[in-house]
Protein backbone atom coordinates (compact mmCIF):
# COMPACT_ATOMS: atom_id res chain seq x y z
CA UNK A 1 0.00 0.00 0.00
CA UNK A 2 2.84 2.42 0.79
CA UNK A 3 4.23 2.26 -2.76
CA UNK A 4 0.75 2.81 -4.21
CA UNK A 5 0.14 5.64 -1.78
CA UNK A 6 3.37 7.38 -2.80
CA UNK A 7 2.22 7.30 -6.44
CA UNK A 8 -1.17 8.73 -5.52
CA UNK A 9 0.36 11.48 -3.40
CA UNK A 10 2.77 12.44 -6.20
CA UNK A 11 -0.29 12.94 -8.41
CA UNK A 12 -1.86 14.94 -5.55
CA UNK A 13 1.15 17.29 -5.61
CA UNK A 14 0.76 17.74 -9.37
CA UNK A 15 -2.97 18.40 -8.92
CA UNK A 16 -2.27 21.21 -6.47
CA UNK A 17 0.24 22.71 -8.90
CA UNK A 18 -2.36 22.67 -11.69
CA UNK A 19 -5.03 24.01 -9.32
CA UNK A 20 -2.79 26.96 -8.51
CA UNK A 21 -1.87 27.57 -12.17
CA UNK A 22 -5.45 27.86 -13.47
CA UNK A 23 -5.80 31.13 -11.58
CA UNK A 24 -2.83 32.65 -13.43
CA UNK A 25 -4.04 35.49 -15.75
CA UNK A 26 -1.35 34.63 -18.32
CA UNK A 27 -2.57 31.05 -18.53
CA UNK A 28 -6.19 32.17 -18.75
CA UNK A 29 -5.25 34.43 -21.68
CA UNK A 30 -3.89 31.43 -23.61
CA UNK A 31 -7.06 29.56 -24.62
CA UNK A 32 -5.36 26.28 -25.52
CA UNK A 33 -3.09 26.19 -22.49
CA UNK A 34 -6.01 27.01 -20.20
CA UNK A 35 -8.20 24.33 -21.81
CA UNK A 36 -5.41 21.75 -21.42
CA UNK A 37 -4.90 22.77 -17.79
CA UNK A 38 -8.61 22.42 -17.04
CA UNK A 39 -8.64 18.96 -18.64
CA UNK A 40 -5.71 17.92 -16.47
CA UNK A 41 -7.39 19.45 -13.40
CA UNK A 42 -10.59 17.45 -13.97
CA UNK A 43 -8.59 14.27 -14.60
CA UNK A 44 -6.36 14.59 -11.51
CA UNK A 45 -8.95 15.86 -9.01
CA UNK A 46 -10.57 12.45 -8.20
CA UNK A 47 -7.11 10.84 -7.84
CA UNK A 48 -5.93 13.59 -5.50
CA UNK A 49 -9.08 13.21 -3.39
CA UNK A 50 -8.58 9.43 -3.32
CA UNK A 51 -4.98 9.92 -2.19
CA UNK A 52 -6.18 11.92 0.83
CA UNK A 53 -8.73 9.23 1.67
CA UNK A 54 -6.12 6.45 1.38
CA UNK A 55 -3.64 8.36 3.55
CA UNK A 56 -6.24 8.76 6.31
CA UNK A 57 -7.14 5.06 6.34
CA UNK A 58 -3.49 3.99 6.17
CA UNK A 59 -2.58 6.22 9.13
CA UNK A 60 -5.50 4.73 11.09
CA UNK A 61 -4.22 1.24 10.24
CA UNK A 62 -0.69 2.01 11.43
CA UNK A 63 -2.14 3.48 14.62
CA UNK A 64 -4.23 0.33 15.16
CA UNK A 65 -1.12 -1.86 14.75
CA UNK A 66 0.65 0.24 17.35
CA UNK A 67 -2.27 -0.14 19.74
CA UNK A 68 -2.39 -3.90 19.14
CA UNK A 69 1.14 -4.23 20.55
CA UNK A 70 0.46 -1.97 23.51
CA UNK A 71 0.88 -3.08 27.13
CA UNK A 72 -2.49 -1.54 27.88
CA UNK A 73 -5.20 -4.23 27.61
CA UNK A 74 -7.88 -1.78 26.47
CA UNK A 75 -5.73 -0.27 23.72
CA UNK A 76 -4.48 -3.71 22.65
CA UNK A 77 -8.03 -5.02 22.24
CA UNK A 78 -9.11 -1.86 20.42
CA UNK A 79 -6.22 -2.28 17.97
CA UNK A 80 -7.01 -5.95 17.35
CA UNK A 81 -10.64 -5.07 16.66
CA UNK A 82 -9.73 -2.25 14.25
CA UNK A 83 -7.05 -4.02 12.18
CA UNK A 84 -9.28 -6.45 10.16
CA UNK A 85 -11.81 -3.71 9.42
CA UNK A 86 -9.09 -1.36 8.22
CA UNK A 87 -7.35 -4.11 6.20
CA UNK A 88 -10.56 -4.73 4.30
CA UNK A 89 -10.96 -0.99 3.68
CA UNK A 90 -7.34 -0.71 2.49
CA UNK A 91 -7.83 -3.54 -0.01
CA UNK A 92 -10.96 -1.86 -1.37
CA UNK A 93 -9.24 1.53 -1.68
CA UNK A 94 -6.14 -0.08 -3.24
CA UNK A 95 -8.25 -1.72 -5.94
CA UNK A 96 -9.93 1.60 -6.71
CA UNK A 97 -6.53 3.30 -6.83
CA UNK A 98 -5.12 0.72 -9.27
CA UNK A 99 -8.07 1.35 -11.57
CA UNK A 100 -7.50 5.11 -11.36
CA UNK A 101 -3.84 4.64 -12.31
CA UNK A 102 -4.56 2.56 -15.40
CA UNK A 103 -3.05 3.88 -18.69
CA UNK A 104 -5.31 6.54 -20.10
CA UNK A 105 -5.83 7.81 -23.63
CA UNK A 106 -5.26 11.56 -23.68
CA UNK A 107 -7.96 11.81 -26.36
CA UNK A 108 -10.70 10.50 -24.02
CA UNK A 109 -11.86 14.03 -23.14
CA UNK A 110 -12.21 15.13 -26.76
CA UNK A 111 -15.31 15.65 -28.87
CA UNK A 112 -15.69 13.25 -31.78
CA UNK A 113 -16.57 12.89 -35.42
CA UNK A 114 -19.08 10.08 -35.90
CA UNK A 115 -19.04 8.47 -39.35
CA UNK A 116 -21.75 6.02 -40.43
CA UNK A 117 -21.43 4.18 -43.75
CA UNK A 118 -23.72 1.61 -45.34
CA UNK A 119 -21.90 -1.62 -46.15
CA UNK A 120 -23.02 -4.84 -47.81
CA UNK A 121 -26.76 -5.23 -48.23
CA UNK A 122 -27.88 -2.55 -50.68
CA UNK A 123 -30.97 -0.56 -49.63
CA UNK A 124 -31.30 -2.51 -46.39
CA UNK A 125 -27.75 -1.55 -45.40
CA UNK A 126 -28.56 2.14 -45.94
CA UNK A 127 -31.74 1.81 -43.87
CA UNK A 128 -29.73 0.12 -41.09
CA UNK A 129 -27.06 2.84 -41.27
CA UNK A 130 -29.83 5.40 -40.72
CA UNK A 131 -31.06 3.47 -37.69
CA UNK A 132 -27.56 3.33 -36.23
CA UNK A 133 -27.17 7.08 -36.72
CA UNK A 134 -30.45 7.73 -34.88
CA UNK A 135 -29.39 5.28 -32.15
CA UNK A 136 -26.18 7.20 -31.45
CA UNK A 137 -27.79 10.64 -31.69
CA UNK A 138 -30.51 9.61 -29.23
CA UNK A 139 -27.89 8.20 -26.89
CA UNK A 140 -25.90 11.43 -27.10
CA UNK A 141 -29.04 13.45 -26.30
CA UNK A 142 -29.83 11.20 -23.32
CA UNK A 143 -26.43 12.06 -21.83
CA UNK A 144 -26.97 15.78 -22.29
CA UNK A 145 -24.39 16.05 -25.08
CA UNK A 146 -24.83 17.90 -28.38
CA UNK A 147 -24.60 16.87 -32.01
CA UNK A 148 -24.26 18.70 -35.32
CA UNK A 149 -24.67 17.10 -38.73
CA UNK A 150 -21.68 17.70 -41.01
CA UNK A 151 -22.72 15.86 -44.16
CA UNK A 152 -25.06 13.12 -45.32
CA UNK A 153 -25.97 11.15 -48.42
CA UNK A 154 -29.41 9.56 -48.36
CA UNK A 155 -30.16 6.03 -49.56
CA UNK A 156 -32.61 5.46 -52.39
CA UNK A 157 -35.04 3.60 -50.11
CA UNK A 158 -34.37 5.63 -46.96
CA UNK A 159 -31.60 5.80 -44.42
CA UNK A 160 -28.12 6.93 -45.41
CA UNK A 161 -25.37 5.72 -47.68
CA UNK A 162 -23.08 7.85 -45.55
CA UNK A 163 -23.50 10.37 -42.73
CA UNK A 164 -21.05 12.39 -40.65
CA UNK A 165 -21.88 14.15 -37.37
CA UNK A 166 -19.94 16.06 -34.73
CA UNK A 167 -20.64 14.98 -31.14
CA UNK A 168 -19.76 17.36 -28.29
CA UNK A 169 -19.70 16.79 -24.54
CA UNK A 170 -17.55 15.92 -21.55
CA UNK A 171 -15.64 12.69 -22.28
CA UNK A 172 -17.49 11.77 -25.49
CA UNK A 173 -14.56 9.94 -27.11
CA UNK A 174 -13.67 8.07 -23.94
CA UNK A 175 -17.24 6.80 -23.69
CA UNK A 176 -17.88 5.91 -27.34
CA UNK A 177 -14.44 4.85 -28.59
CA UNK A 178 -15.23 1.11 -28.57
CA UNK A 179 -18.12 1.56 -31.03
CA UNK A 180 -15.88 1.69 -34.11
CA UNK A 181 -16.18 -1.30 -36.42
CA UNK A 182 -18.67 -3.25 -38.55
CA UNK A 183 -22.20 -3.59 -37.15
CA UNK A 184 -24.40 -6.32 -38.69
CA UNK A 185 -28.17 -6.59 -38.77
CA UNK A 186 -30.10 -9.83 -39.29
CA UNK A 187 -33.78 -9.42 -40.14
CA UNK A 188 -36.41 -9.67 -42.85
CA UNK A 189 -36.13 -6.47 -44.95
CA UNK A 190 -39.30 -4.61 -45.85
CA UNK A 191 -38.44 -5.27 -49.51
CA UNK A 192 -38.18 -9.06 -48.99
CA UNK A 193 -41.28 -10.78 -50.43
CA UNK A 194 -40.33 -14.34 -49.39
CA UNK A 195 -39.90 -13.59 -45.71
CA UNK A 196 -36.24 -14.58 -45.67
CA UNK A 197 -33.82 -13.20 -43.08
CA UNK A 198 -31.02 -11.14 -44.66
CA UNK A 199 -27.71 -10.00 -43.18
CA UNK A 200 -26.62 -6.46 -43.92
CA UNK A 201 -23.88 -4.29 -42.47
CA UNK A 202 -22.84 -0.74 -41.73
CA UNK A 203 -19.54 0.66 -40.54
CA UNK A 204 -19.17 3.01 -37.57
CA UNK A 205 -16.09 5.17 -36.97
CA UNK A 206 -15.61 7.21 -33.79
CA UNK A 207 -12.75 9.68 -34.33
CA UNK A 208 -11.38 12.07 -31.66
CA UNK A 209 -11.44 15.60 -33.04
CA UNK A 210 -8.01 17.03 -33.75
CA UNK A 211 -7.00 20.49 -32.63
CA UNK A 212 -4.91 22.89 -34.69
CA UNK A 213 -1.72 21.98 -32.82
CA UNK A 214 -2.17 18.22 -33.37
CA UNK A 215 -1.83 18.31 -37.14
CA UNK A 216 0.09 20.62 -39.45
CA UNK A 217 -2.41 21.05 -42.26
CA UNK A 218 -0.84 22.98 -45.12
CA UNK A 219 -3.21 24.80 -47.45
CA UNK A 220 -0.86 23.90 -50.31
CA UNK A 221 -1.63 20.21 -49.64
CA UNK A 222 -5.37 20.72 -50.10
CA UNK A 223 -7.54 20.86 -53.19
CA UNK A 224 -10.81 22.65 -52.56
CA UNK A 225 -13.95 22.16 -54.65
CA UNK A 226 -17.41 23.59 -54.16
CA UNK A 227 -20.69 22.09 -55.33
CA UNK A 228 -24.39 22.40 -54.78
CA UNK A 229 -25.78 20.78 -51.65
CA UNK A 230 -28.41 18.12 -52.23
CA UNK A 231 -31.40 16.93 -50.24
CA UNK A 232 -33.91 18.72 -48.06
CA UNK A 233 -32.84 22.08 -46.69
CA UNK A 234 -33.32 25.81 -47.02
CA UNK A 235 -33.78 27.87 -50.17
CA UNK A 236 -30.01 27.87 -50.80
CA UNK A 237 -30.05 24.14 -51.56
CA UNK A 238 -29.33 23.41 -55.24
CA UNK A 239 -29.10 27.15 -55.96
CA UNK A 240 -25.73 28.11 -54.50
CA UNK A 241 -22.51 26.14 -54.35
CA UNK A 242 -22.37 26.09 -50.54
CA UNK A 243 -21.11 22.52 -50.16
CA UNK A 244 -17.35 22.01 -49.84
CA UNK A 245 -15.13 19.09 -50.80
CA UNK A 246 -11.52 18.97 -49.60
CA UNK A 247 -8.91 16.55 -50.92
CA UNK A 248 -5.65 16.05 -49.04
CA UNK A 249 -3.26 15.52 -51.93
CA UNK A 250 -0.46 13.65 -50.06
CA UNK A 251 -2.83 11.01 -48.60
CA UNK A 252 -5.83 11.13 -50.96
CA UNK A 253 -8.23 11.64 -48.03
CA UNK A 254 -11.47 13.31 -49.18
CA UNK A 255 -13.86 15.20 -46.91
CA UNK A 256 -17.22 16.71 -47.85
CA UNK A 257 -19.42 19.04 -45.85
CA UNK A 258 -22.80 20.29 -47.03
CA UNK A 259 -25.06 20.63 -43.98
CA UNK A 260 -23.80 24.06 -42.86
CA UNK A 261 -25.74 27.24 -43.58
CA UNK A 262 -22.97 28.75 -45.70
CA UNK A 263 -19.89 27.83 -47.68
CA UNK A 264 -17.75 29.38 -44.93
CA UNK A 265 -19.39 27.20 -42.24
CA UNK A 266 -19.00 24.12 -44.41
CA UNK A 267 -15.34 24.91 -45.02
CA UNK A 268 -14.71 25.22 -41.27
CA UNK A 269 -16.39 21.85 -40.61
CA UNK A 270 -14.52 20.23 -43.50
CA UNK A 271 -11.15 21.52 -42.25
CA UNK A 272 -11.88 20.15 -38.78
CA UNK A 273 -12.87 16.74 -40.13
CA UNK A 274 -9.78 16.67 -42.36
CA UNK A 275 -7.50 17.41 -39.39
CA UNK A 276 -9.33 14.73 -37.43
CA UNK A 277 -8.81 12.10 -40.14
CA UNK A 278 -5.11 12.91 -40.41
CA UNK A 279 -4.82 12.84 -36.61
CA UNK A 280 -6.56 9.46 -36.49
CA UNK A 281 -4.23 8.11 -39.18
CA UNK A 282 -1.23 8.99 -37.03
CA UNK A 283 -2.90 7.56 -33.90
CA UNK A 284 -3.59 4.32 -35.80
CA UNK A 285 0.11 3.98 -36.62
CA UNK A 286 1.02 4.50 -32.96
CA UNK A 287 -1.63 2.01 -31.85
CA UNK A 288 -0.28 -0.58 -34.28
CA UNK A 289 3.18 -0.16 -32.77
CA UNK A 290 1.80 -0.52 -29.24
CA UNK A 291 -0.31 -3.56 -30.12
CA UNK A 292 2.86 -5.51 -30.90
CA UNK A 293 3.55 -5.46 -27.17
CA UNK A 294 -0.02 -5.90 -25.91
CA UNK A 295 -3.10 -7.17 -27.72
CA UNK A 296 -6.11 -5.13 -26.67
CA UNK A 297 -9.19 -7.14 -25.80
CA UNK A 298 -11.50 -4.38 -27.02
CA UNK A 299 -10.18 -3.06 -30.33
CA UNK A 300 -10.59 0.56 -31.37
CA UNK A 301 -8.51 0.46 -34.52
CA UNK A 302 -9.69 -2.17 -37.00
CA UNK A 303 -12.61 -0.68 -38.93
CA UNK A 304 -13.12 -3.98 -40.80
CA UNK A 305 -13.69 -6.04 -37.65
CA UNK A 306 -17.26 -7.31 -37.20
CA UNK A 307 -17.93 -6.21 -33.65
CA UNK A 308 -21.70 -6.46 -33.10
CA UNK A 309 -24.80 -8.19 -34.46
CA UNK A 310 -28.40 -6.97 -34.09
CA UNK A 311 -30.65 -10.03 -34.57
CA UNK A 312 -34.24 -8.81 -34.92
CA UNK A 313 -36.04 -12.19 -35.16
CA UNK A 314 -34.60 -13.17 -31.77
CA UNK A 315 -34.57 -9.64 -30.32
CA UNK A 316 -30.88 -10.10 -29.50
CA UNK A 317 -27.79 -7.89 -29.57
CA UNK A 318 -24.39 -9.61 -29.37
CA UNK A 319 -21.00 -7.94 -29.05
CA UNK A 320 -18.56 -10.52 -30.40
CA UNK A 321 -15.43 -9.05 -28.80
CA UNK A 322 -16.46 -9.78 -25.21
CA UNK A 323 -19.26 -12.32 -25.70
CA UNK A 324 -21.85 -9.87 -24.39
CA UNK A 325 -25.48 -10.64 -25.23
CA UNK A 326 -28.62 -8.64 -24.46
CA UNK A 327 -32.23 -9.34 -25.39
CA UNK A 328 -33.17 -5.67 -25.04
CA UNK A 329 -32.73 -4.97 -28.78
CA UNK A 330 -35.61 -2.43 -29.08
CA UNK A 331 -34.20 -0.36 -26.20
CA UNK A 332 -30.64 -0.53 -27.53
CA UNK A 333 -31.55 0.42 -31.09
CA UNK A 334 -33.62 3.20 -29.52
CA UNK A 335 -30.48 4.71 -27.98
CA UNK A 336 -30.15 2.97 -24.60
CA UNK A 337 -26.55 1.83 -25.09
CA UNK A 338 -25.35 2.21 -21.51
CA UNK A 339 -25.38 -1.50 -20.62
CA UNK A 340 -23.41 -2.46 -23.74
CA UNK A 341 -20.84 0.32 -23.41
CA UNK A 342 -20.32 -0.29 -19.68
CA UNK A 343 -19.67 -3.99 -20.39
CA UNK A 344 -17.00 -3.04 -22.95
CA UNK A 345 -15.29 -0.64 -20.55
CA UNK A 346 -15.34 -3.24 -17.78
CA UNK A 347 -13.78 -5.86 -20.06
CA UNK A 348 -11.03 -3.46 -21.10
CA UNK A 349 -10.39 -2.48 -17.47
CA UNK A 350 -10.04 -6.14 -16.41
CA UNK A 351 -7.59 -6.78 -19.25
CA UNK A 352 -5.53 -3.72 -18.38
CA UNK A 353 -5.40 -4.70 -14.69
CA UNK A 354 -4.06 -8.12 -15.69
CA UNK A 355 -1.21 -6.43 -17.56
CA UNK A 356 -0.56 -3.75 -14.94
Amino acid sequence: MEELLSKLEAIGIRFREVEKSIGDPELIADNKAYRDAMREYRRLEPIANHASLCRGVWDDYMQAKEWASSDDDEFRQMGKDEIPVLQEKIEELSQQAREMLLPRDEADDRDVVLEVRAGTGGDEAAIFAGELLRMYLRHVESKGWKHTMVSSSEGTAGGFKEAVARLSGDGVYGWLKFESGVHRVQRVPATESQGRVHTSAATIAILPIAEDVDVELKISDLRRDTFRASGAGGQHVNKTESAVRLTHIPTGIVVECQDGRSQHANLEHAMEVMRTKLFEQERAKQEEERSENRKKLVSTGDRSAKIRTYNFPQGRVTDHRIGFTSHALPAIIGGDLTEVIEALHLAEKIELLKNL
